[in-house]
């Protein structure tokens, strides 16, 4: 994901871990009914991570997500998968040699004084070569290509953009040249900048140079053109994307070799100069995906195409563009750093505000392997931007004249490198982000780079092959990167990846009570708050983020070509060219924009400004945000100003390592199980008033061969929670661990989080902050109620604690008053949001919750530990205040026995079944709701490592679903993977995760032949057993009849007997028996418990 929330969310924009509903085999098979409002079924970009969610170690050099994606590959049949791996630096080639020697595979990239080896293998044989480079003693980790969905970061998802007319009422009356350099439009005056540039006109950026790393710059936009001193703006303008591996079609295989002066091609006849070429072709629909939607010259249609010819020898590459088959009257391109050429298909209406044409630049990628045997071709890319995106993320951090006045970005006179690592398929690749980022610091001769792009696994540690490269990058090259925090939040633990990794600045995003009036029309009283979705820390380990905050909305630059967009409830219009995005994705270039400043100021005065010293400047002087908690703004919103001053007296700092005791519901899968960068005790059970004494052990590695004092405080400490136990300073000596204590004593509950500095007074700056933070849950024993009342576009937070064994996670919100847009967010106690948190969704009396219900939703078979449950207000609701009421319960009815046998039943009648049923948790007032007779096949097979096993179910007309399970195996370590493949070979469902209790449910599946496959993805004994059902459901086959109108009270503890029958219409085929199932359901239609039939024989 971009880190910008969605007009339009894109299926699976962010990625979760794998979902896995079976907690038992009858049990899981027995779940997977409808659950009228269970499972948060809100729209294509809500994660939902129910109970039994897996991740692996991280010890595993692949990790979690990772093994997934390689399961998926081999689901999907793709016939290879590429991984990037992380070696120690200077040590690529064994790991290259052993990767290439696989048959059939190969080695694309290697950066050996970084230690990255990208290779592609087939997938059949990507097990064994992840097993024989993980025993590599060099290999650190490995990561397997994933795509990253780009984000829409619109707000405005239920208005046109550029709509004509608005009718918002707002006293600001938008942007334009006579805005002065402050405004609430774009706010960098916020973090200081534009008093910086006024003080110090020639630190404006002037001498730094910006990457970009997104989706492409605008290069006709007017305010990207010239920097304050007159020099090119954007100096350099590249595609990331991998011509093989990434599927991206700008890029040309120029294989077909032509001589002028004519020549045949495509059968048709074509003009060229005299000498020897290679020609391909440029279908604008290769740009679909983006937002150009297909149609490059901005005619109205995407049926152009354009011949590309290219000269090898002279670097140079012709487009077409008059489409007349004749390259002599095109003239010769080469890659834009070597003459800053740049093309247009298209032809421009001076009388129009749109621009009628699009920019495009040819980059040239020599001796590219594409294929296993090593065959190499040369590649030429047509560089178009893919999406608005980058466009205005540029110009946030270096626009020059904005409206063709004195509106800027942080650093007017910063100059831009524009690198592409965004497809035309709505996302972003790791590949292309990673090694787009390896060339903008190695190659591009940039300062500062920023990336508003990442997405939010459930183990959000840091530790991955990805980031790891991030942190080397700025080690070896002394290159920042300034990365977007994630839009996730505001629930605590959503800090996204990569802006987790070590040494990166990841960013918040903050708003004044200015902005939300001037760029949304939207009124509140706070004057400076966090914006909603800005995704909040700590990471999974405990550690520190987002570093830093600075705001996240914005009017500025757009493409050209695109109509101008304001939110609509502003209500002002904006000329092409210019709109108004949000997120974090616009907080990011706000601060590497300001980071450019302290650059160009530091060239100026010849202070050699070192990533370390430039990071412990911006953390040490950032301003707190009143009333925002440590875990949300992190050190708070930058001071460019502050930042300066102690930069000019010398900021550096220690480095240090920290050990902190870390407690969550997957720590053991840390790379230090149960330990961290920083305190997190999430599910100790700390209670409000309770005492609680922790151990964090600090090492400093760096400084004097002695020990040194170092002052420690807590700064940003909520409700005063902690405190040093004994004296508040210690004596570090160097490379020896030595261990502090410091309590905790929440007066409340919720979550408390501060800042633990440790620092030697004799340096400038603070030498290391750790976070801290605790969680006061409410034991969640039956349900909790709390009232309430939030302001428009703020949030509230309660934690509950989740029992074990509860059939259902109910969460109602109710008591609204006057059209209130008011909703909840429920937040997995992984801290992967199980809700859809973009802008549009799940608020009563708005859209009527666009796909999710607004008022109840339900989570089956809750992950134990800790939830989070946010309620907020939308920025366009009609209340000030909005009052509610939130109600959580928890629902777990037994039925005993779990599964009736009926032994005999006669076709066409009848058969009773009768269960105890005994509820466990919240009282409860339902009924019983029988459904469809299931045919089921069950086996216990036997399968060996790497092995797979496939069966066949026949699927008749009407059934209701099909339902695969396997589980209870015999070697407890076994690592087990299920797939369901249609007729046609496509896979309609898979579950792989980290163990072997795994299953699948196929609603309405067509009538046909399916396959199973069960794959023996990691099994340590040899071989294992395992118990194996299919069933499908079907009206067809019989039914299971209970009295569905009458009423079933239970209180806690209480039980009943209840009845039903069911009916078989004919006997089943052979090997195969009717199974049948009842649910006990509230007045919400949550299911809180069910039962099962088996019939054993049915005779006519």
């Amino acid at each position: 994901m971009t880190n910008s929330p969605q007009r339009e969310p894109i299926p699976g924009a962010r990625r979760a871990a794998r979902i896995v509903l079976a907690t038992g085999l009858v049990a899981a098979l027995a779940a997977v009914g409808p659950v009228p409002v269970a499972l948060a079924a809100d729209g294509p970009a809500a994660t939902v991570p129910p109970d039994g969610t897996s991740v692996k170690s991280a010890h595993d050099k692949l990790g979690s997500d990772d093994a997934d994606l390689l399961a998926e590959a081999k689901a999907d049949g793709e016939k290879t998968v590429t991984m990037m791996v992380a070696t120690t630096p200077g040590r690529t080639e064994q790991v290259a040699k052993e990767l290439d020697a696989v048959a059939g595979g190969t080695v694309g990239r290697t950066y050996d004084e970084l230690g990255y080896v990208r290779a592609t293998v087939p997938t059949a044989k990507a097990d064994s070569a992840i097993a024989a480079a993980a025993k590599l003693s060099s290999v650190d980790g490995i990561d397997l290509r994933d795509e990253i969905p780009l984000d829409d970061p619109t707000p405005s998802a239920d208005t046109a953009e550029g709509a004509a007319s608005h009718k918002g009422r707002n006293h600001y009356r938008g942007p334009n040249r006579w805005t002065p350099a402050k405004n609430p439009y774009n706010p960098s005056f916020e973090t200081g900048a534009v008093d910086f540039v006024r003080k110090h006109p020639k630190s404006d950026g002037r001498g730094v140079t910006i990457g970009i790393l997104d989706s492409g710059v605008d290069l006709g936009h007017p305010a990207l053109q010239k920097t304050t001193t007159g020099e090119r703006k954007i100096v350099d303008w590249v595609t990331a994307t991998d011509p093989v591996v990434d599927g991206d079609r700008t890029w040309r295989p120029m294989t077909t070799a032509v001589s002028g002066p004519t020549f045949t091609y495509g059968g048709e006849t074509w003009t060229a100069p005299a000498g020897s070429y290679r020609v391909s072709t440029f279908l604008e629909s290769y740009t679909t995906g983006g937002d150009a939607a297909g149609d490059a010259n901005r005619d109205g249609d995407t049926t152009d195409s354009w011949g590309v010819l290219y000269d090898a020898g002279a670097g140079t590459v012709r487009v077409d563009l008059n489409d007349n088959h004749d390259f002599s009257d095109d003239t010769p391109m080469k890659p834009y750093k070597d003459g800053f050429q740049v093309g247009y298909f298209g032809t421009d209406d001076p009388k129009t505000d749109v621009a009628e044409r699009q920019p495009f630049v040819v980059e040239i990628r020599k001796d590219v392997v594409v294929n296993s045997a090593g065959a190499k071709a040369d590649f030429v890319n047509i560089g178009v931007i893919e999406s608005e995106h980058g466009t205005h993320v540029a110009g946030l951090a270096a626009a020059n004249g904005l409206f063709g006045g004195r509106m800027d970005g942080a650093a007017p006179g910063a100059q831009i490198v524009s690198s592409r690592a965004c497809t035309w398929s709505g996302g972003c690749t790791n590949v292309a982000l990673t090694e787009g980022m390896i060339d903008l610091v190695v190659n591009r001769g940039v300062d500062i780079v920023n990336m508003s792009i990442g997405g939010l696994p459930a183990l959000n540690d840091g530790n991955n092959a990805r980031a790891e490269l991030y942190t080397r990058l700025i080690d070896t090259y002394g290159v920042q990167l300034v990365i977007s925090a994630g839009n996730s939040g505001p629930g605590a633990n959503t800090i996204g990846d990569p802006g987790l990794a070590d040494k990166v600045i990841s960013v918040g995003a903050s708003i004044s009570r200015e902005t939300w009036a001037a760029n949304y029309g939207s009124q509140v009283k706070t004057k400076y708050q966090m914006m909603p979705f800005s995704s909040r820390g700590p990471r999974e380990d405990g550690g520190f983020a987002p570093t830093l905050t600075a705001p996240g909305a914005a009017v500025n630059s757009i493409q050209t070509w695109m109509p101008g967009a304001p939110v609509a409830e502003a209500g002002y219009d904006l000329p092409a060219g210019y709109g108004m995005l949000q997120g974090t994705s616009m907080a990011s270039p706000q601060a590497a924009g300001a980071s450019a400043l302290l650059l160009s100021a530091a060239k100026q005065a010849r202070i050699d400004l070192t990533p370390a010293k430039l990071r412990t400047a911006l953390t040490s002087t950032a301003d707190h945000i009143r009333g925002v908690q440590a875990y949300e703004e992190g050190a708070g919103l930058i001071d460019v100003p502050g930042a300066w001053k102690s930069i000019r007296r010398g900021a550096t700092a220690h480095e240090y390592t920290v050990k902190a005791p870390v407690d969550t519901a997957i720590d053991q899968f840390l790379e230090t199980p149960g330990h961290g960068t920083g305190l997190y005790d999430r599910e100790g059970g700390l209670k409000a008033g309770q005492k609680k004494t922790y151990e964090i052990t600090l090492t400093r590695t760096t400084g004097p061969d002695r020990a040194v004092r170092h002052e420690l405080d807590f700064e940003n400490n909520a409700g005063h929670t902690f405190r040093v136990v004994g004296r508040d300073e210690v004596r570090l000596p160097l490379n020896e661990p030595v261990t502090v204590e410091v309590e905790a004593r929440p007066g409340s509950a919720g979550l408390k989080s501060a800042i633990l500095e440790v620092d030697d007074p004799r340096t400038e700056g603070v030498d290391q902050q750790v976070l801290t933070t605790v969680v006061v849950s409410a034991p969640l024993k039956y349900d909790f109620s709390a009232k309430g009342s939030v302001q428009r576009n703020s949030t509230e937070s309660y934690f509950v604690t989740v029992p074990e064994g509860a059939k259902s996670l109910e969460v109602a919100i109710g008591g609204l008053k006057g059209g209130s847009q008011t909703r909840f967010i429920s937040i997995h106690p992984y801290g992967v949001p199980s809700d859809n948190t973009s802008t549009p969704y799940c608020y009563n009396n708005y859209l009527d919750g666009n796909g999710c219900r607004p008022d109840v939703r339900a989570y089956a078979d809750p992950q134990p530990g800790v939830w989070e449950v946010e309620v907020e207000a939308r920025r366009t609701s009609p209340l000030l205040d909005n009052p509610y009421q939130l109600d959580v319960t928890v629902l777990g009815a037994v039925f005993d026995p779990e599964v009736v046998t009926v032994p005999e039943a006669k076709a066409g009648t009848p058969a009773d079944a009768s269960w105890t049923v005994t509820n466990e948790y919240a009282a409860l007032e339902g009924k019983l709701v029988g459904g469809p007779l299931g045919s089921s096949e069950t086996s216990r097979p036997t399968i060996e490592q790497g092995g797979t096993a496939t069966s066949t179910v026949e699927v008749p007309e009407g059934a209701e679903s099909l339902d695969v399970a396997i589980g209870g195996v015999s070697d407890a370590a076994a690592d087990l993977d299920l797939t369901v493949y249609g007729e046609d070979g496509a896979v309609v469902a898979q579950s792989a995760d980290g163990d072997s209790e795994e299953s699948v449910s196929i609603t309405k599946p067509a009538a046909g032949t399916y396959t199973v496959e069960v794959a023996g993805y990691s099994v340590p004994s040899g071989s294992t057993e395992y118990d194996y059902r299919d069933v499908y459901f079907s009206a067809g086959l019989g039914s299971v009849t209970v009295d569905d109108a009458a009423t079933v009270r239970l209180g806690t503890g209480d039980s009943a007997t209840v009845t039903g029958s069911v009916t078989a219409l004919a006997a089943a085929p052979e090997g195969r028996e009717f199974f049948g199932r009842v649910q006990l359901v509230n007045a919400h239609g949550t299911v809180a418990g069910l039962g099962s039939v088996r019939i054993g024989k049915v005779v006519p």
